[in-house]
Parts: structure tokens; sequence; C-alpha cells
């Protein structure tokens, strides 16, 4: 496949992938992890500036944007706590964004709405990734957990792949239900409280698909059938009521205990923060890959990403 397809692109939805396309981005991924690895920096895109504008609170996504950039050769303009800029005084995100595409060349966007990063992408013809809208999508998250998922297994197709957690918000576990849909897996378990299931168009997405979905309340029923656990926190900013909040917070918490359950050649996966989902003397089995291998993963994927869309 062409290289130069992801030219000038913008990256706003799972959706908008194929199966060939995503396959493109996990194999440039390795080339830019080998290539750190080899000699840490590169400069395929100097003289280029990506800005990264925040209006959310971000840590792993941003930093691992900056790296991705830096280690590229690029420059930035990080933008995080937009809320304090001219935002403050009124000004509109067609607005921000057309000022700051006339100083960069990419603009990376996160923000509480659904749908922000489309309207940024219509306010400018400067490519525009999506970092993540409110409960809606978060794009590169799951092309980082798909390429966590394909190195450890080599493939998704007849993998059983369990999502856990607040799968109402979570806009990642969105995002990789999507792309899961473009592949076989064995089955996909959703395992959320009641008041926290997956929206309904992105499941009846998957089942046209014919993704095999089941869905239930209780963990401790599929641990023992699933390849990839998949944990997400329950979001409390996405909460009106934060009794309920209250009431669901820790529905499901990896303990060693549970770890005890779940297939020994599993891996564990959280895309964090996490809030008391997992026990921290989790951290030390081998199956948990979202300090070793996840987060890592994640500027691979945006050196990857980067490197596609701002490169002929």
């Amino acid at each position: 496949m062409n290289d130069t397809m992801f030219f000038q692109r913008d990256i706003l939805t799972s959706d908008q992938f194929t199966k060939a396309e995503v396959g493109l981005i996990i194999e440039k991924a390795r080339v830019m992890r080998n290539l750190v690895a080899r000699q840490g920096t590169t400069d395929i895109l100097k003289g280029k500036i990506m800005t990264a504008l925040f209006y959310e609170p971000s840590s792993r996504t941003f930093g691992s944007f900056i790296a991705a950039m830096q280690r590229l050769g690029g420059g930035i303009i990080p933008l995080q706590g937009v809320v304090y800029s001219s935002v403050a005084k009124g000004e509109s995100l067609p607005d921000t964004v057309r000022t700051f595409a006339s100083f960069s060349d990419i603009i990376v966007l996160r923000h509480p709405t659904v749908g922000a990063s489309h309207t940024a992408a219509d306010a400018t013809d400067v490519p525009v990734i999506n970092a993540g809208d409110g409960p809606g999508e978060h794009p590169t998250q799951a092309l980082l957990d798909f390429f966590t998922i394909m190195d450890r297994f080599g493939k998704v197709d007849g993998l059983t792949i369990t999502l856990v957690g607040d799968l109402k918000n979570g806009r990642t576990v969105h995002s990789l239900l999507t792309l899961l849909s473009l592949y076989r897996p064995k089955r996909v378990n959703l395992v959320s409280p009641s008041v926290l299931p997956m929206p309904a168009e992105r499941l009846q997405k998957a089942k046209q698909a014919r993704i095999a979905i089941s869905e239930t309340d209780r963990l401790e029923e599929v641990l023992a059938t699933t390849d990839v656990l998949y944990v997400t926190r329950v979001q409390k900013e996405r909460f009106a009521d934060l009794d309920v909040y209250e009431r669901v917070k820790h529905a499901y918490v990896i303990t060693p205990e549970t770890m005890k359950h779940l297939n020994k050649n599993a891996i564990l996966m959280h895309p964090f923060p996490r809030v008391g989902e997992i026990a921290t003397e989790v951290d030390s089995d081998p199956r948990a890959v979202y300090l070793t291998r996840q987060i890592p993963n994640g500027m691979y994927v945006r050196m990857a990403l980067l490197s596609l869309i701002l490169c002929r």
C-alpha cells in the first residue's frame, strides 16, 4: 500500500479506516519503534509545526504527541488548558483552529464536545487529528490498543476480547470496538453496570459487522476464556448525578485474585488514567501490559500517523 494515501488527511474517527489502512499504520508504528530504539530521533519532519490544542486535561495523549513530533524533528505549539486563553473571552472553536492553523502544519485537538474534531476540520485545510472528543471517540488510542494486541498475538481474528467498565462514556472502547469490527474476533464481551452500557448505535454497528457480542454485568463469568481484558475507569466527569457515580465507581476492580481466574496467556490492558480499577499489585503480573507496552506504543503510533500525514 502506498504510504502517501494518508498525506494531508484528517484523522477524526475509527469509522474512516479500512483494514488495509490499519495494517499500514501498524507496520509504520513498528518502523518507528525500531527507529527510536536504534537512533532515538530523526529529522523527517524538520520544519513542520504541530499545534496540540487540548481543551480537556490530558497527560499520556498530550505527552506522547509532543514526544512523537519532537522525535520526528518537528516543532510544537503545546496548548493544554486552552480555557485559560482567548477561549475564556468567548472565542469560538473555528476561530481558534483557524488561528493556530496559520502557524502550524497539523492540529491535534482534544475537546469535551462530541464532534468537535469535525467542526475543527471544516474550519481549516490543515489536517486535524481527533485526540478525544468528550464521550465520543479516541481513534489514535484505538490504534495503539490495536497495535498492542497485534504485537502480542499477531492477530485479532479468533480472539475473545472483553471490554470492562464505563462502556457508555468510554471513548476508547467506542473507537476500539469500531476497529475490531473490521476483523473477526471470536467474541467481544461487554461487561458493565446496567447504567453504563455500550451505546446502542455502536453496538448495532458491531452486530452488523457480524461480531459475536455478549453483554453481562458479571466479569467472573468470562475471565477464563478471555484473551484480551481491557479495563476502563468510570468517568466521574461525565456524570450529572454524582450519587450514581459513587454507586458504580468500583463496580469492577482487578486484583491479584481476579488475575488467578484470567486465561494464563491473556493480556490485561487499560487506557489510563486508572482510579482504582486495577490494584497496583497487579502491575508486576507479566500479563499486565498497560505500563510496559500499551503506553509506550502510543508514541510509536502517533509518530506513524504524523509521518504519514505530513510526508509525501
